[in-house]
């Protein structure tokens, strides 16, 4: 019980981390819209970007990696000191390193739902790529700086976001496989990869159409 007890409060957190509306509240704030109702409908970075400029893009990516990055770390401090509160007896390190890695997961896994599927916005939201990046690299840095390196390439040879996030996904599903990590980790690097590109549908039969936007040009409605 203790265990789903601190587990559930890890997803909970994690969750609202994710669904901190970084797009919509950086729209509202600098130009007074609705970043939905603009562009590509998308709460994320690439949409501010074609909508209201480099630099408050800029700020959206990084608080949106940033998030990522505060899941996972409330998961592995906050969820094993509420884990030693409830529990009547100490646990121990061999119960820290068969459980932690599982919370760590979870709240992976809750904070690309929460950026994704936001409570705040009528569960709408972005397409979780650079919350994903931010989980990536607190949980396996090696992996997220490859991934990362995979986008930059790709961007920069391609010009297309939507293109460079899905092939970094699958990037950071090969790099997490051959690295030495826990189970769960390897499992949430492929849940949520997947989760991304799913996310990125409406881009993939652009890209098939041969009608995606690269950067600089606008972005047709989803």
């Amino acid at each position: 019980m203790t265990f789903w007890i601190a587990s559930a409060a890890g997803l909970v957190i994690a969750y609202l981390l994710g669904s901190i509306p970084t797009g919509y509240l950086t729209g509202k704030l600098l130009g007074g819209i609705d970043i939905r109702e603009h562009g590509s409908r998308s709460t994320g970075a690439t949409n501010v970007l074609r909508t209201l400029g480099k630099w408050p893009a800029l700020a959206v990516l990084v608080v949106d990696v940033l998030k990522g990055v505060a899941a996972i770390f409330v998961a592995r401090t906050f969820c094993p000191w509420l884990y030693g509160v409830l529990s009547p007896s100490a646990p121990t390190a061999a119960d820290l390193q068969a459980w932690v890695p599982w919370a760590v997961s979870l709240a992976g896994i809750a904070a690309l739902l929460g950026h994704g599927r936001s409570i705040w916005l009528n569960f709408t939201g972005g397409k979780s790529a650079a919350t994903g990046l931010g989980v990536l690299l607190a949980m396996s840095w090696p992996a997220g700086l490859g991934a990362a390196a995979v986008f930059g390439i790709a961007l920069a040879l391609s010009r297309i976001v939507s293109l460079s996030s899905m092939l970094a996904a699958f990037t950071a599903i090969t790099l997490v496989c051959g690295f030495d990590h826990p189970l769960p980790y390897r499992l949430l690097v492929i849940a949520g990869s997947l989760y991304v590109i799913v996310r990125h549908r409406a881009n993939i039969q652009r890209l098939l159409a041969g009608t995606e936007p690269r950067l600089g040009q606008s972005s047709p409605v989803s």
